[in-house]
């Protein structure tokens, strides 16, 4: 499993606003941060917003902020709002597509594995990044 370019980059615009949250909506061009191109800033922002992470206020003051605390909003979440759900083979989604599927010995393999990443993945928030916890 690798986490693409479109999951990293909507992390760290996560991270951007997680660090302004309580500063006011955040223009595209900040969230950005001459790190990405903002047309693509702005398609991750919405993915995010469709997921309900982002809230977005219109106007001259308006742009992006968390839709709820850093503490409530998980990288899991974030993953899965823009890459979809993470799975480390098919054997291990709700519908596998292998002919072997439930005469394979190595199928619980890769649920088990697939289920402590997902647990790991969902159980650091944007406030355990901020505060460093879980990560040393």
């Amino acid at each position: 499993m690798k986490v693409s370019a479109r999951g990293k980059y909507a992390l760290m615009a996560m991270m951007y606003l997680a660090e302004k949250n309580g500063d006011g909506p955040q223009s595209l061009r900040s969230v950005a941060q001459d790190l990405l191109p903002e047309q693509y800033t702005e398609q991750l922002l919405g993915s995010l917003r469709k997921a309900g992470l982002v809230s977005t206020t219109r106007g001259v003051l308006g742009g992006y902020n968390l839709s709820r605390p850093p503490a409530e909003i998980s990288v899991g979440q974030i993953l899965d709002a823009t890459e979809g759900p993470v799975s480390l083979s098919s054997c291990a989604t709700d519908e596998p597509s292998c002919p072997h599927t439930g005469k394979c010995r190595t199928q619980k393999v890769w649920e088990y594995l697939t289920d402590r990443i997902n647990g790991l993945l969902y159980g650091l928030s944007l406030q355990d990044i901020l505060d460093s916890k879980e990560m040393e």
